[in-house]
């Protein structure tokens, strides 16, 4: 290990100082990109410090050649790469010696509070669940972004967006629970409200899990803290009818690819009105302010970062192709996370929950 110093071991909730593990290996753009996030986020947080995971030949001259790095991040010689195309169980077999598996090890034995990887989705849940093992009452784990919305906070939560294709009804259960938590600890919001994916609103429609789902999740409002207000379409994300959306992750991963390409298409079109003649050029200097409000409200980049729930520790996807100001957004909401307990609680009430699902199984016995 070459590091500019030393860092101890941080709890969830405990200390002043952080220190997030970066798998500074992964993504699309390489590893120039994920460093210049690290100056951009340390420039904001000087709470926070963060140990590099990946190729020191590579890390150290780019490290070096940023003075605001200095004394502040730590270099972990990985010296193997998780590409896009390795399937998640060659990773778990052969791994070992990847900065991915490198960083959710320091994560493990408490040299992190939280990890930020860039790289292959499947391959980082799959070791992410290998060394950190699931929650009490979790089968699935899930994916949670955020959503631009009409809602009173600007934002919804949306899980599972890829995790898993597959979620039956107890798992839509605690996607709920983990969902409203995480909702709740990000916005400050005492009951959020929840509602499940659905090609309807009528009670009568959709898979026969979905309806299983529908009635668990109403009848665990009190232990999940969350206002059901039953099932939403798809128009309903972004709107203030529901602060969080529970879906499987094929349905949410399909859902989230599409509102960024909208976002990106809508950005497109701007841009092309405005330059359009001098009126338009005028007309959009004139905006300009209220656009780059427009900007930060839509383009993924502000609010990059999908949290895995429901695992003993704080996991955080940045999207494979984020620039560094997306990796920036990814590791100050690693940096939050790890500031505030949520999992603690999260933990609780999926244990209560699991309970009460058992005892209501069993009451169905004969």
């Amino acid at each position: 290990m070459v590091a500019a110093h030393q860092h101890a071991p941080q709890t969830e909730a405990g200390g002043s100082q952080v220190v997030v593990a970066v798998d500074a290996m992964g993504g699309d753009l390489g590893p120039a990109v994920v460093i210049a996030g690290c100056v951009q986020v340390l420039a904001a947080h000087p709470a926070l410090n963060l140990s590099l995971h990946g190729d020191e030949a590579v890390l150290k001259p780019l490290v070096t050649r940023e003075p605001a790095l200095a004394g502040r991040v730590a270099l972990v010689h990985a010296p193997g790469v998780v590409s896009m195309n390795d399937k998640p169980s060659q990773v778990m077999r052969h791994g070992k010696d990847t900065s991915m598996w490198s960083a959710l090890a320091a994560l493990k034995a408490g040299e992190a509070s939280a990890v930020v990887s860039c790289g292959n989705t499947g391959a980082l849940m799959a070791v992410s669940m290998l060394q950190l093992r699931r929650m009490e009452g979790v089968s699935r784990p899930a994916i949670a972004c955020l959503w631009p919305s009409r809602g009173r906070h600007g934002f919804s939560t949306m899980l599972d967006v890829g995790a898993d294709i597959r979620a039956d009804a107890p798992d839509l259960l605690a996607y709920a629970i983990m969902g409203a938590t995480y909702f709740r600890n990000d916005f400050n919001e005492p009951c959020p409200r929840v509602g499940l994916l659905n090609v309807g609103t009528e009670e009568h429609k959709g898979r026969a899990e979905i309806k299983a789902a529908h009635d668990l999740i109403a009848r665990h409002q009190d232990t999940g803290r969350y206002d059901y207000v039953g099932f939403v379409e798809g128009s309903d994300i972004p709107t203030e009818r529901v602060d969080v959306i529970v879906t499987d992750g094929f349905t949410g991963n399909v859902a989230l690819k599409t509102g960024e390409g909208t976002a990106r298409l809508i950005g497109d079109f701007l841009r092309e009105t405005f330059r359009s003649g001098w009126v338009s050029m005028l007309g959009g200097l004139l905006a300009r302010r209220s656009l780059v409000r427009l900007r930060r409200r839509i383009d993924p980049r502000f609010n990059n970062g999908g949290v895995f729930l429901g695992l003993n520790g704080t996991v955080v996807k940045s999207h494979g192709a984020a620039d560094a100001t997306g990796i920036a957004s990814a590791l100050t909401l690693a940096m939050k996370l790890a500031q505030s307990g949520y999992r603690g609680r999260m933990a609780e009430r999926l244990v209560i929950a699991a309970q009460a699902a058992q005892d209501e199984a069993g009451g169905d016995q004969p």
